[in-house]
């Protein structure tokens, strides 16, 4: 190839590769075009990864009555006679169901003080609120009239497992109970009874510390003991006259459970 001819060649050359983007013979660091031509994946916004679920927090614990309690147990331990514990119950501000709105005063106890058996239900309810008297309204009538009729209308000491009206009427919660615990115990202290009869589920699972329902607990015996151990009495669950009020068909298992009772409370005592 003649010179003419391979200049005219470079030219076409450098013609060519300046159209293709070439516009450097050498670089000063080797540079690799055909790598650097590659599409680069495109990336997706990595998700956050989420934090660990917390374990789930624990329920909040109720109020604590550690206070209540011990407060309950040196005015209860502090009276001498029925009359000096109800005193002491009046004065009580412990229990949340003095200031809830529903009681107007303490509701202790009726019957005799030197009864030998002692009638426990769960909470007094708007009439015995009124009257200052466990178990006066219509299921206190009912429940009178079966003591009538098993003749004990004068052996009997009726309270209850709180002394103030629970809003609504509902059942008294554990704590409520607990509070009120060291004056029932004071009570059966002083009162001496042989026996007790636990009306209603409320009232019979705080007293045995049982958490089967009354249907089940009713018309069998067990033994209640004091917080200390030093006292022991045979117990008696039964249904509440409310109950029996609003299901009638029952009360022959309550008369049922009633005559076992007395039966038992009549016993001659063995020498």
């Amino acid at each position: 190839m003649n010179p003419a001819s391979r200049d005219i060649a470079a030219e076409s050359l450098l013609a060519f590769w300046a159209e293709a983007g070439v516009d450097a013979m050498l670089l000063d660091e080797p540079f690799d075009r055909i790598e650097a031509g590659k599409i680069a994946p495109i990336r997706l916004p990595e998700k956050p990864v989420a934090a660990p679920i917390a374990a789930r927090a624990a329920p909040a614990a109720g109020p604590d009555v550690s206070a209540a309690v011990a407060e309950a147990k040196r005015l209860a331990a502090g009276a001498p006679d029925l009359e000096a514990l109800k005193a002491a119950i009046e004065a009580f501000d412990g229990c949340p169901l003095k200031f809830e709105g529903a009681a107007r005063q303490s509701v202790f106890y009726r019957g005799s003080v030197t009864a030998p058996l002692m009638v426990i239900g769960e909470g007094p309810g708007q009439e015995e609120d009124i009257q200052g008297q466990p178990f006066v309204g219509r299921a206190g009538q009912l429940l009178d009239r079966m003591l009538a009729a098993a003749g004990l209308t004068d052996q009997v000491f009726i309270t209850n497992s709180v002394f103030w009206r629970p809003p609504g009427n509902r059942n008294p919660s554990p704590g409520e109970q607990m509070v009120c615990a060291p004056f029932l115990e004071r009570a059966i202290e002083l009162l001496k009874p042989r026996m007790l009869l636990l009306v209603g589920g409320p009232a019979s699972k705080a007293m045995l510390k049982r958490e089967e329902g009354i249907l089940s607990l009713r018309g069998r015996w067990f033994e209640w003991k004091s917080a200390d151990g030093a006292i022991e009495l045979p117990a008696m669950p039964t249904l509440h006259p409310a109950f029996l009020l609003r299901q009638p068909g029952a009360k022959k298992k309550a008369w049922s459970d009633l005559l076992t009772l007395t039966e038992r409370l009549n016993r001659p005592e063995r020498p």
